[in-house]
């Protein structure tokens, strides 16, 4: 069966290009598209903030009146702060998700430089064990973990806070898919030179990892800055409570409801989290892209 001749353009004839602009008009279309459904999805995120924003730093008769002559005012946060101790909030907070972080990274590297570079009887099986928690939500152990804590003799500590998530199966799976990503030339390098298994992890793998560590703490601590249930759960102090049940006790103990200062104490509370990303902005994508975050 012979192909069909290709059409010949006569002397003088233009070729057709309707088909190259309907694709063209067609891809022009959908990307428009694209744009304007990121701007709704950008000003839907950021209407709440620029509410809080103005009815912040506006006095509560403007907390629903948009003026643009409207007077400024700092009062609604000197109000917030004397109605609830936030510093001791904020210090526990920071405390929580450092010490949070650091245990998540000790034990997430020994677990996936096990996983990665061992052999040992059960590995998979136990690796699979680990890619089942991610399915569990941490909201289903809320009772055991509670029991947990409680035998312990931790409760309404900044430990029990954080103690139930140091060993993060998102971590140890993130770290073992970039530790066996390394060559092992490198390692052989390494333990040819005389270092030990500790050394050849702290030396080898650990930095060619550095992407993948920024990206997880990130994600660590926004989360755990954030977290508001168990919190809720095992703290009963002010000593030990953070941010974010200082803000809901705050809410509900104030006489009625004065937005002013309820907004005026969430940008207190979200604000050091909003200024690190925007300041670290450039630095959180990349890391995401370069440890295959998507």
């Amino acid at each position: 069966m012979k192909a069909a001749p290709a059409t010949r353009l006569r002397p003088g004839e233009a070729p057709d290009r309707m088909g190259e602009g309907m694709v063209g008009r067609g891809r022009g279309l959908g990307f428009g598209l694209v744009q304007l459904g990121a701007w709704v999805l950008a000003l839907l995120w950021v209407a709440p903030l620029l509410y809080a924003i103005w009815t912040a730093f506006h006095p509560a008769a403007y907390a629903a009146r948009f003026t643009p002559t409207a007077p400024l005012t700092l009062e609604n946060f000197g109000r917030a702060l004397e109605a609830a101790p936030f510093p001791r909030y904020l210090l526990n907070t920071v405390l929580l998700v450092t010490m949070t972080l650091a245990g998540q990274l000790l034990l997430c590297t020994l677990a996936a430089f096990a996983f990665a570079r061992f052999e040992f009887k059960g590995r998979e099986l136990l690796f699979a064990l680990v890619l089942v928690q991610l399915l569990i939500t941490p909201d289903v152990l809320l009772v055991e973990n509670y029991r947990t804590v409680s035998r312990l003799g931790i409760l309404d500590t900044i430990l029990a806070i954080g103690l139930p998530y140091m060993a993060s199966a998102f971590g140890i799976f993130l770290l073992r898919q970039t530790f066996k990503q390394v060559p092992k030339e490198l390692e052989e390098a390494a333990r040819v030179e005389g270092c030990s298994w500790l050394g050849v992890l702290l030396r080898v793998y650990v930095p060619v990892a550095r992407p993948t560590y920024v990206a997880y703490g990130l994600v660590s601590v926004s989360y755990h800055w954030n977290n508001f249930l168990w919190p809720l759960i095992v703290t009963n102090s002010v000593e030990t409570r953070p941010v974010t049940v200082g803000l809901q006790v705050f809410s509900s103990v104030d006489q009625g409801i004065d937005w002013s200062i309820i907004c005026a104490a969430t940008l207190v509370t979200s604000g050091p989290l909003l200024i690190a990303f925007l300041i670290f902005q450039r630095q959180f994508v990349q890391s995401f892209l370069r440890a295959g975050i998507r």
